[in-house]
């Protein structure tokens, strides 16, 4: 695998870093804010770089390249594979009640045969994850395993862009999908939140929308656990998330505010809250968020019987994250660096939702 990335920053304009690949790269990921994406000039300049390749990529909540986190950049990563195939497709989306059907009609893009993995970048707004993914399994045989996340919009939660093949739009899901036997491709995903206050049932849900806890309005209760952040609804709402379980011997997920109801009485998740399931508020814990990055890139590696480092890291974590580590958010991504030997290529984004292989449930 060859691989190298071009940065772009308002500073210093484009530099490349890695090998040469002379318009040769199979596939290129391509991570910046929604401005930058937005600016035609500097998408179609990578357009015109990689005519041949197949594209995939978002509008972020900030852009990571090595172990460096930055923001209103655009990172660009182009990998020439020996003996791995890869196909691109897209489909729109036109709200969140259309996220099993888009993710339906975008796995149905993909030919089955010799298919290893499919890596999937979506709205980040108007969409409801669990749905999109659950859509996509329809089509895709079981041992196809998905990931991927939301694209994101800084801390605004406006409007978010996907970038595809010849294009960057709104209401888009776009995929690439893996194929041959010669790639290897692990995966990990921890939280490192603190959970605090009593466990609550979801009585009132649609999807995921969330209408009530314990009987009472759940927008109610979240701004009193918020106090003063309620004020900053639902940004800030990325500082508290809810784990989440069907039972109460399952072990929790994390759940991600992504806006309000449009008449003020809900709150809109990145992924189901059904009604009878579990929930509990989550609060940040530096070091656990830390270790939580750690725990993932340890989980990545333990998918395969690997002898060798990995010569290639996707990182996708939440803008919660970021919005409290502050400062010391590159550490999570030079903990990761570690884990992996130091000498992998990094990029990814943080974003308003992540995508691990489907939970049981």
């Amino acid at each position: 695998m060859l691989i190298e990335q071009n940065i772009y920053t308002d500073a210093n304009g484009w530099v490349k870093k890695g090998v040469n690949l002379d318009k040769s790269a199979d596939l290129v990921y391509v991570f910046g804010s929604r401005e930058k994406l937005e600016e035609s000039d500097l998408t179609d300049y990578l357009f015109r770089l990689y005519p041949d390749s197949e594209f995939i990529g978002c509008s972020t909540s900030g852009e990571i390249s090595g172990i460096n986190v930055i923001d209103d950049s655009i990172v660009a990563t182009a990998i020439k594979f020996e003996n791995t195939d890869v196909k691109s497709a897209y489909t729109t989306v036109s709200g969140k009640d259309d996220s099993f059907n888009a993710g339906k009609r975008l796995g149905g893009l993909f030919q089955s045969e010799g298919l290893r993995h499919l890596f999937v970048l979506s709205e980040g707004i108007n969409i409801n994850g669990d749905e999109l993914v659950r859509g996509l399994k329809e089509n895709l045989p079981d041992y196809v395993n998905v990931t991927g996340g939301l694209s994101g919009d800084a801390d605004r939660f406006e409007k978010t862009v996907v970038l595809t093949k010849d294009k960057v739009d709104y209401k888009l899901v776009t995929a690439v999908g893996f194929y041959g036997e010669n790639i290897k491709i692990g995966f990990g995903s921890l939280g490192g939140w603190d959970s605090f206050g009593p466990e609550r049932l979801i009585t009132k849900s649609e999807a995921n929308v969330l209408y009530e806890l314990d009987g009472k309005s759940a927008l109610d209760i979240y701004k009193k656990y918020l106090g003063d952040y309620a004020e900053g609804l639902p940004a800030t709402g990325l500082l508290f998330p809810l784990s989440i379980r069907k039972n109460l011997d399952d072990e929790p997920i994390v759940r991600t505010l992504l806006a309000l109801g449009e008449e003020g009485d809900s709150l809109i998740f990145a992924g189901n809250m059904a009604e009878g399931s579990y929930v509990k508020f989550m609060k940040a814990n530096f070091d656990r968020l830390i270790d939580g990055a750690v725990g993932a890139a340890n989980n990545s590696m333990s998918f395969s019987s690997y002898t060798f480092e990995p010569e290639l890291a996707i990182l996708i974590s939440c803008i919660g994250r970021k919005m409290i580590l502050k400062q010391r958010v590159e550490e999570e991504v030079e903990g990761v660096d570690e884990v992996l030997g130091g000498h992998s290529i990094l990029t990814g984004f943080y974003s308003y939702g992540e995508i691990p292989p489907p939970c049981k449930w």
